[in-house]
């Protein structure tokens, strides 16, 4: 910002001491106006302001510097540095009609110090007012939840739009920043009941596709243990089947060799005695065993008669064998003279 010095109408007929004419605000960010030397040490990152004879002579630089008694002056003292300034709280209407107590922080620094002394009279209070109207304009076009929502967007365009009314000024603006929103109470209760509702909603939704994807998990799970015991159930009545079916042929071989050493050793000599004695001996075992089961019992009337029973049952081994080399060569001459097996006549 600047500050100026205003000298009284004696102290610039004598050449007196120069009284100072700084508002507080200026006071905050500008040095003192110093007094006119001849050789002048100027501080970094601070631009002074010469007048010669009441007109703007020159800007001088940080560093070593010269001027004339009496015809130059020390009019402005410009500070270079960031500079902050607290944008005071005000009232604004957002576009769905509620009043909010807004505040912010503004940061700037003076570009050009000739435009900073001569452009405005208090630059900072112009600012301050810039940036003031400039958030109720913004503000009105926001609702209230964008504005929660969007405070980058809405600080964006305050320093945008300020900065295009303070370029005459020699002023940037760096960034503005929104340091508290304030709302009425009965619209905080309503935003706070808002809040618990939505929690509630998502509560409620999330414990429903829990519920959903539990039950959806269990049924899942349900499917699969059924396909599970359906395949086991159904590779257990392969496998016994296969076993079974393994078995019974197991068995026919084993019968089938039997009957075949039976038969080779019934061809030998002796055979015939050794048929009687098996029979004998099964009939011994058969006829112990009467009684066992039931209470009926059918006894042939020479039962105690061993001899006879085992003849009977040689007799019967005998008439089976002859019968089955009487039916063989019958069978072989009913497939000779049938049809398949006949040539046709010839032609």
């Amino acid at each position: 910002m600047l500050l100026a010095s205003k000298p009284s109408d004696d102290a610039a007929s004598t050449g007196g001491v120069l009284v100072l004419w700084v508002t507080p605000a200026q006071q905050r960010w500008a040095s003192s106006l110093p007094m006119n030397t001849l050789v002048l040490f100027v501080p970094q990152q601070e631009a002074w302001v010469v007048e010669r004879m009441g007109r703007f002579h020159r800007i001088l630089e940080p560093g070593l510097n010269f001027l004339i008694p009496l015809l130059d002056r020390i009019r402005y003292v410009q500070s270079l540095k960031e500079i902050v300034i607290d944008v005071p709280e005000q009232s604004a209407v957002s576009l769905d009609n509620v009043t909010l107590q807004i505040d912010g922080v503004l940061y700037l620094r003076i570009l050009d110090p000739f435009k900073a002394s001569y452009g405005v009279e208090d630059p900072e209070y112009a600012v301050t007012q810039l940036a003031q109207t400039t958030m109720r304009s913004e503000l009105g076009k926001l609702t209230l939840d964008k504005v929660f929502r969007e405070r980058e967007s809405l600080n964006s365009n305050i320093v945008h739009s300020i900065n295009q009314a303070s370029d005459d000024w020699g002023i940037r603006c760096l960034r503005y920043e929104i340091k508290d929103i304030h709302v009425p109470p009965r619209v905080k209760e309503s935003m706070q009941m808002q809040v618990e509702a939505e929690r509630k909603k998502r509560a409620t939704v999330l414990e429903s596709e829990g519920t959903r994807e539990a039950a959806i998990n269990v049924a899942e799970g349900r499917k699969q243990a059924q396909i599970l015991a359906s395949e086991g159930e159904k590779a257990e009545r392969i496998n016994n089947a296969n076993g079974e079916a393994q078995a019974v042929l197991l068995k026919a071989e084993a019968k089938s060799k039997a009957i075949r050493v039976l038969s080779e050793a019934l061809s030998e000599q002796n055979g015939n005695a050794a048929a009687s004695l098996t029979v004998a001996e099964q009939y011994v075992s058969a006829f112990s065993n009467l009684a066992k089961e039931s209470n009926t019992i059918l006894l042939p009337t020479n039962a105690g008669d061993m001899s006879s029973m085992v003849t009977q049952a040689m007799a019967i081994y005998s008439t089976l064998g002859k019968t089955s080399q009487k039916a063989a060569p019958e069978m072989l001459e009913e497939k000779t003279e049938s049809p398949e097996n006949q040539l046709p006549p010839p032609q």
